[in-house]
């Protein structure tokens, strides 16, 4: 049964968000991820949120560009944790997302991740997990060891070799 509900706004934003939904995979997560917009079937949004919690999801990330209300209207039917991932679509580059995130009444808290950051939700969304589940706080853990590992490592690297050939090492090659 999954316990994080991801809603795209469109699936246009979906490629955006796979590294993430492989994150929360790869710390065991369960979850489902649907389309559904506040705008075109803001019925279906409603909807969902106010079942969720009675289907075992306990976090919703909620990701959309543009206007961005779909965080808003989930959190709006629903007394579960949702986060939002706004995407950078449109003219005005994600700002216009950011802020309809971000603006949220009082009464109606929705967290905000940054811009087309769907690893920073699924982390959020795993650490809210993780305060009754020992296997996913084990999970997030060693992701953030292996995260520090992998510092430390280029940190002796540049140390051994100097910053110009650190450089031209790893940044001509990409």
């Amino acid at each position: 049964m999954p316990e994080v509900g991801v809603v795209l706004g469109s699936d246009s934003d979906l490629r955006k968000i796979a590294s993430g939904l492989d994150l929360l995979n790869r710390l065991g997560i369960e979850n489902e991820v649907r389309i559904i917009s506040a705008h075109r079937t803001p019925k279906e949004a409603f909807d969902y949120a106010e079942k969720a919690k009675t289907r075992g999801i306990k976090v919703i990330i909620a990701v959309a560009g543009l206007a961005a209300h779909l965080g808003g209207v989930l959190a709006a039917a629903t007394t579960l944790p949702v986060i939002a991932v706004p995407i950078n679509a449109g003219s005005l580059n994600g700002l216009d997302a950011v802020y309809a995130s971000l603006q949220m009444p009082p009464g109606v808290p929705v967290a905000v991740v940054g811009l087309d950051n769907m690893k920073n939700a699924a982390l959020l969304a795993a650490q809210i997990l993780a305060l009754d589940s020992e296997n996913i706080a084990r999970q997030v853990t060693e992701f953030r060891e292996k995260q520090r590992q992998e510092v430390l490592k280029k940190d002796s690297q540049l140390q051994k070799v100097g910053y110009q050939s650190y450089l031209e090492d790893n940044f001509n090659s990409k």
